[in-house]
């Protein structure tokens, strides 16, 4: 398993970007935008981690496995 596979990553399309908008909540604040769903977040969700690391900082807490997906479902 990689470490980027511990943080929940979110990807949706944004019609005011023209472009898909990918964000890591509780691990990175900000996101990306780009053309593909999930390729450039994973990157820079490693980079993040490799950052963390290289700097001596601890990662933030784990974000997979709260079950965010039904959580969400229940608030639509």
């Amino acid at each position: 398993m990689r470490p980027s596979a511990q943080y929940v990553k979110i990807v949706e399309w944004s019609v005011e970007d023209d472009c898909y908008v990918g964000s890591a909540p509780g691990l990175l604040y900000g996101g990306c935008h780009g053309p593909d769903e999930q390729q450039e977040l994973c990157q820079i969700v490693e980079e993040t981690i490799e950052f963390y690391r290289r700097a001596g900082k601890p990662l933030p807490p784990a974000t997979s496995g709260r079950d965010f997906a039904n959580k969400m479902q229940d608030v639509a």
